[in-house]
């Protein structure tokens, strides 16, 4: 499994083009609301998503800890993992932060990425994205969709959706010095309220500006909407200096980090300087290896990396995962199902150890027995078309044929393939007209009518 939803960019061609007549009297909380869930949509059906348990929830718990220290909010916050190396993180209205990958990858510590997060979270609160879209005079959601992706994609992909905007408008797609400021001064009060050391922003800040500078950028994306970097590291560093010994010198847990880091790392980065990282014989270190090296289908090499892993880290559920993985990949299923096994025990939480259970199962011939891992799965990721796709084969297997029909419309529908949707939507409506139980057939409509009407707004 990707745990990734892999499909083009964010460009103009997949926004809507018409809508309601939209907020004249300014954008209200349910505006942002509204604007932010679609959005969302948006990026999921078109940009790829980590979804992986290890990442997802590590984020989320980040977010979390910054919120609970945050004035009351009148959004639910969300964040999202984004597959792309570059160094970025963008907020939209509606409480909806993104963090790519690279930004985690070439970060050295928690706090950094949480003063990262803790800014990204300053824009949302102070509604900056809402108030500079008040004063641009945008007038229907497609239009105000167009300008909020090019305030969140910057760089070229920024510049795709100015390209269909008026000069007036496009002058609103960068964020004011003041709001930058605005969001390092606010951010650093909710980092350093969520109990992480203070210098997280700034070391964060110092960490992105030397990365570009050694890959030929003065100024990474990320911080380019002020040029003058340098000028908000000597402000949050003076702000820091006058606070007390005990809040400058706080300890930090980094071990999660780490964990995520290196599985981001392994999966994604670079096998080369992958590789370099993972020099040590720890079993976060062997584990790392053992992914890089399948990724090079050097599989004695990473047979020996996961055997080291195991040694060195036994009751580590991401190491028992990762080798039940290559071992099910491997075709070796009982060595996968102890692994597996074992691991889901340890995390019951791990819904990427269950997919991978619940796949070994049908391997394994105990198609039946894997449903309820399938299902359990779903309530996680109830969008990734993978699951339902594997889900809609095991069912076929054992003669459902229409829950099978059901999760096979899911899979092509998550998966933006349109052509392939309004067959199986057919299908699996004739087969409901014979089915006593209607009921998921009227969910899955549901979700079908929604998605018809973004497609045809494309």
């Amino acid at each position: 499994m990707t745990w990734c939803f892999l499909t083009p960019l964010l460009g103009v061609q997949m926004l809507p083009t018409s809508a309601h007549a939209f907020f004249f009297g300014g954008v209200t909380i349910k505006d942002e609301k509204e604007m932010g869930r679609k959005f969302d949509a948006m990026i999921r059906s078109s940009l790829p998503v980590v979804d992986d348990p290890e990442v997802k929830q590590y984020v989320m718990s980040l977010t979390d800890r910054l919120v609970r220290a945050m004035p009351k909010q009148p959004y639910a916050f969300n964040t999202s993992v984004i597959l792309n190396n570059a160094l970025n993180a963008f907020a939209v209205p509606g409480g909806y932060i993104y963090v790519f990958t690279g930004m985690i990858m070439n970060l050295d510590s928690e706090d950094e990425l949480a003063g990262v997060m803790a800014h990204e979270l300053a824009h949302v609160t102070q509604r900056h994205v809402a108030s500079r879209l008040e004063r641009a005079q945008f007038v229907t959601l497609g239009t105000l969709l167009l300008a909020v992706a090019g305030i969140a994609a910057g760089g070229s992909g920024g510049a795709v959706a100015v390209s269909a905007m008026s000069a007036g408008q496009a002058v609103m797609l960068n964020y004011s010095r003041l709001d930058e400021n605005d969001a390092d001064q606010i951010g650093l009060q909710y980092l350093v309220a969520a109990g992480y050391p203070p210098n997280g922003m700034a070391d964060g800040f110092k960490v992105l500006r030397q990365k570009s500078m050694m890959n030929g950028s003065s100024v990474p994306a990320y911080l380019s909407t002020h040029p003058a970097i340098g000028d908000r590291i000597n402000v949050l560093q003076s702000k820091i200096a006058a606070m007390s010994v005990r809040t400058r010198d706080r300890s930090l847990d980094n071990r999660r980090f780490k964990r995520v880091n290196t599985l981001l790392w392994a999966r994604y980065g670079d096998e080369q300087a992958a590789l370099q990282r993972f020099a040590k014989n720890d079993g976060l270190s062997a584990m790392g290896r053992g992914i890089v090296f399948n990724r090079l289908n050097r599989i004695p090499q990473a047979a020996a990396a996961f055997d080291t892993a195991l040694a060195e880290s036994p009751n580590d559920s991401l190491v028992l995962r990762e080798a039940g993985v290559f071992h099910f990949r491997r075709g070796e299923m009982q060595c996968a199902e102890s692994l597996l096994g074992k691991a889901l025990r340890l995390d019951p939480q791990d819904y990427m150890a269950a997919f991978f259970y619940a796949r070994m199962l049908d391997e394994s011939g105990r198609t039946t027995d894997s449903f309820r891992h399938y299902e359990g799965v779903l309530r996680h990721v109830p969008y990734d078309a993978e699951v339902h796709e594997a889900y809609a084969r095991s069912l076929g297997n054992a003669g459902k044929q229409f829950e099978a029909y059901i999760h096979l419309t899911y899979s092509v529908l998550y998966a933006n393939k349109q052509k392939l949707t309004e067959r199986y939507f057919a299908k699996t409506k004739s087969l409901a007209e014979r089915t006593p139980d209607k009921r998921p057939f009227q969910r899955l409509e549901t979700v079908y009518k929604e998605r018809r009407e973004f497609w045809e707004k494309q």
